[in-house]
């Protein structure tokens, strides 16, 4: 451990102008960067008294061998290379507000020829533009479900754009107009490219605008007597009126402001922060950070939360500012809002004001609400806040930052389009193929989802009378994935009926294809509670327990329903080996991997619902065949009896007389069952 005065600098050689300033550690790696009002005032601070510094920076400065500084013109430059020397440097010692990878957000590849809009998570990358975040993945579904008609832009992975671009048919969203089919033809480049701006538009909160064109078009079809296209664009701005419901109104119309508020504890920090965006609350987003220490240790005035605001003001804005220079077709009005309320100004509320003006083109007003709405708003940040913070402590194993991580990595290894929000896993279960049974557990958000775990009779059998797993896993898949076929061919004709459209090309129509078809398409929602129905959206990723055979005779049944959209592996218990369709050689995860604790997680489950439903059955199996011989013993009874004692086992270790306390049962069938069960 350093002492802090062997590199003190010599007194009256630190400046007093404002300035960036670097800790460095024996090795040269800076390890702390910031700024200061005055350069002298703030680092004569570290090297007073060590014990009377908080822990943090106690650590900090005895970590330390070296310090030095960067002398600017103004409080506004100090910001400035303050933030880029954090994001260059990425000291080890700084609060790092990264942003959230755990929350879904809706993804619009502008730097594409044909821009695509799907639901994703991860790192923000060049050229992508990103609308949330939203709390749920099926609450981006349900919005881009609704204004698909309005704005058909494709949803297809690359690799299903470019096979119906082969086979010169669209996918079924091309057939039912929720996609303008640019794989066919059917618009061109420029032409999709505009309704995906439009898109992006409406989104970003020019609605009114949106809404008010389309009204006009519709009187305008109506007066022209075409009222098919008026009844249409009618649908259409119902559907942009439904979308904007969704989202809730807090302020008043024209309010764009980002709500910040901060709970705190000795060692962490936790800010929420909503985006408000023409009254409305357009994202979410929230962290929970290690807190430096120079909050309370700043001379510079302004308290524990002022300090916190500025150094979140300043990375959070700086970071957003730099996906506006990645991305030209961001706005950095989008990013930067005109005004920023806060739990505390801090100190330099001025300076941040004009360099968070600079970053937007246009004033910015940084202040604390006091009263009204805004004000109640605030409140609610800080409860979300707070309830974040406490989640944090639980330390639960549903981590959001590990789940978030662990769906990331299985992305990566897996080389899929998007992380798999939607894991579905099948076991088999059996005792030397007699009382076959497959359960089908679900995982969302790398949570296990119980309202959805399905389990199975195996009907189908083998040769010699009895099932294999082979054949079971392609029986389990084919009544899963049969559901969603017929589900899928209903919403076909559901959206036919109701557009008043001609004939579907019986291929199409059969199942054929359809390969296409995004999560938006699906008859999702239950009309009656305005929630997902069960087994409404098919899983990003199909698990199956076991090698090679049992992967692809999974993959198989997919092909014949013509289900493209689902990724296949299979989880080997030996080696845990995780098998690809098609590939010879299975892919080896890290044995310490988030990923493969989510996917190791997922199997047990499924293991565990299989081993569970399978001793059920054949529990009452082996307690019918024993019961059934009693004479006078019918199933009601038989039931009574098994439930009074919990299990066969205890009845027969009980007394006649203990049978009888049974209702219904007396002294000679209490004999009778023992005698039957003894013989067993």
């Amino acid at each position: 451990m350093a002492d802090p005065a062997t590199y003190r600098p010599a007194p009256g050689t630190i400046p007093v102008q404002p300035g960036v300033y670097k800790f460095r550690d024996a090795h040269g790696r800076v390890i702390y960067v910031g700024k200061a009002k005055s350069l002298r005032g703030r680092l004569n601070s570290y090297f007073a008294d060590v014990v009377s510094l908080h822990p943090r920076t106690r650590q900090m400065v005895t970590t330390a061998a070296a310090v030095e500084w960067t002398v600017v013109s103004t409080e506004v430059e100090a910001l400035q290379l303050e933030y880029n020397w954090i994001k260059e440097f990425d000291p080890r010692f700084n609060v790092r507000y990264r942003d959230d990878k755990s929350y879904p957000v809706l993804a619009v590849t502008l730097n594409e020829e044909y821009p695509r809009l799907f639901v994703y998570r991860g790192a923000r990358k060049k050229g992508v533009r990103y609308f949330g975040p939203y709390a749920h993945a099926w609450a981006i579904r349900e919005t881009l479900d609704l204004l698909l008609r309005v704005f058909p832009a494709r949803t297809c992975s690359n690799g299903v754009f470019k096979r119906h671009s082969q086979i010169g048919r669209p996918c079924l969203l091309g057939y039912i107009d929720k996609c303008s089919a640019p794989c066919v033809g059917r618009v061109s480049a420029e032409q999709h490219r505009r309704i995906v701006e439009d898109f992006c538009d409406f989104l970003a909160g020019r609605t009114d605008r949106m809404v008010r064109e389309l009204e006009r078009r519709m009187h305008d079809a109506a007066e022209e007597l075409d009222f098919e296209t008026a009844a249409r664009l009618r649908d259409d701005v119902q559907a942009l009126r439904r979308a904007l419901e969704k989202q809730a109104v807090v302020l008043g119309t024209g309010t764009d402001a980002d709500v910040i508020a901060f709970a705190t504890d000795e060692l962490e920090a936790a800010v929420q922060i909503f985006h408000v965006r023409d009254g409305r609350v357009r994202g979410q987003r929230g962290w929970v950070v290690d807190k430096s220490g120079d909050a309370v240790d700043a001379p510079e005035g302004g308290g524990e939360m002022a300090a916190l605001v500025e150094q979140f003001l300043t990375q959070f804005y700086g970071e957003q500012a730099s996906y506006v220079d990645q991305s030209p077709d961001e706005q950095p009005a989008a990013v930067v809002p005109r005004e920023v309320l806060v739990p505390d100004l801090p100190a330099d509320a001025d300076q941040l004001q004009e360099w968070l003006g600079s970053l937007r083109g246009s004033a910015v007003r940084l202040r604390v609400p006091q009263r009204g709405d805004k004000k109640a708003l605030a409140e609610t940040v800080e409860r979300n806040a707070k309830e974040a913070l406490a989640q944090h402590k639980l330390k639960r194993a549903g981590d959001l930052t590990s789940r978030s991580a662990a769906l990331q990595d299985i992305q990566d290894a897996l080389e899929l389009d998007s992380a798999p929000l939607r894991i579905e896993c099948v076991d088999i279960s059996h005792v030397q193929g007699t009382d076959v049974v497959a359960s089908l557990v679900v995982f969302e958000d790398g949570l296990a989802r119980k309202s959805e775990y399905r389990h199975y009779t195996i009907k189908e059998a083998a040769g010699d009378g009895r099932s294999d797993d082979v054949g079971s896993i392609a029986e389990v898949t084919r009544r899963r994935f049969a559901r969603l076929r017929r589900e899928r061919d209903e919403a076909e004709r559901t959206e036919l009926d109701a557009a008043g459209s001609g004939d579907l090309d019986p291929n199409v129509a059969g199942g054929v294809e359809d390969e296409g078809l995004d999560l938006v398409a699906r008859p999702g929602i239950d009309p009656t509670t305005g929630r997902p129905r069960k087994f409404a959206y098919p899983p990003n990723l199909y698990v199956v327990d076991g090698g090679a055979p049992q992967v692809a005779a999974a993959a198989e049944v997919l092909d014949e329903l013509g289900i493209t959209d689902v990724a296949v592996i299979g989880l080997a218990k030996r080696l845990e080996e995780v098998w690809v369709p098609g590939e010879p050689d299975p892919v080896i995860m890290p044995r310490n991997s988030e990923a493969l604790f989510l996917l190791q997680r997922v199997r047990d489950e499924a293991h565990r619902f299989a081993i569970t439903f399978h001793r059920s059955k054949r529990s009452r199996r082996m307690t019918a065949s024993a019961l059934d011989s009693v004479r006078g013993l019918g199933a009601a009874r038989r039931t009574a009896l098994v439930a009074h004692f919990g299990s066969v086992a205890k009845l027969k270790e009980a007394t006649v007389e203990q049978i009888t306390e049974v209702p219904g049962i007396g002294v000679a069938t209490a004999k009778a069952v023992l005698a039957a069960l003894r013989e067993t």
